[in-house]
């Protein structure tokens, strides 16, 4: 049975999303604010598979609280409620290592899908890797140089070190692999993978790219696979010129 983490301050909310999850067979625990989230995430006394997390939290906001988790090394899948729903609150969330979003209101149907999806790639992960055997070759996997973007498992590989990657950053990288070579606007990355239409301040992608660009390239500051076209966006190279 796979167990569900709710941290949402409002209690009817709450206690609604607990109450259905329930009847469609999750085992659900529900807390009301983002010091209590961290400590029973990070303590690692209950395993979740999939958090449920609102942004307006009383103390630690949601944003701040999947950016600790995520620099604790927990990468459990999370969803985030916003109720505002501007695109700049959906890319900080995505900045901070959420991997998916639902702007309140919001249809059931709608989130227990998302749900079902992150659980998806949970137990794909969970099955790849058997019990402390080794996985198997993955289906997704790109390979550049001394670097793999392993897209089924969310990993980077770089010589002898694994990055995990949200899915979100997955994401990007792999759009940009897709049109390798050629310049990606800024616009069209927000367009196409995160499908934001409105005005939105594109240099939010910027964040995605410096951090990818840490675990990709030998001199961050130089880079030559996640290449900047002035004025443009970004560009691919998976095989750089001496």
């Amino acid at each position: 049975m796979s167990r569900i983490l709710i941290v949402e301050d409002e209690q009817h909310l709450a206690e609604g999303l607990r109450f259905n999850l329930e009847a469609e067979g999750y085992q659900v625990q529900v807390l009301d604010n983002g010091e209590a989230a961290l400590d029973t995430l990070t303590k690692g006394e209950s395993a979740f598979d999939v958090v449920v997390l609102d942004v307006m939290l009383p103390g630690k906001d949601g944003f701040a609280v999947i950016s600790e988790l995520r620099q604790a090394g927990q990468f459990i899948p999370t969803l985030m409620l916003t109720a505002r729903g501007h695109p700049d609150d959906v890319l900080r969330g995505f900045a901070a290592g959420a991997d998916d979003y639902l702007t309140k209101p919001f249809e059931l149907t709608i989130l227990i899908a998302r749900i079902r999806g992150l659980l998806r790639r949970r137990e794909w992960l969970r099955a790849s890797l058997g019990n402390g055997t080794v996985a198997p070759e993955p289906k997704e996997a790109f390979r550049f140089g001394d670097k793999a973007v392993h897209f089924d498992l969310l990993e980077l590989h770089v010589r002898d070190q694994v990055f995990p990657l949200t899915l979100m950053e997955a994401n990007v990288l792999r759009y940009l692999i897709q049109h390798e070579g050629k310049p990606v606007s800024r616009k069209a990355m927000l367009e196409e993978v995160w499908g934001l239409h409105e005005d939105t301040d594109t240099r939010a992608i910027d964040n995605f790219i410096v951090r990818l660009r840490r675990y990709i390239e030998d001199d961050p500051t130089h880079p030559r696979h996640l290449r900047t076209v002035r004025g443009v966006g970004y560009r691919f190279v998976s095989s750089p010129p001496a």
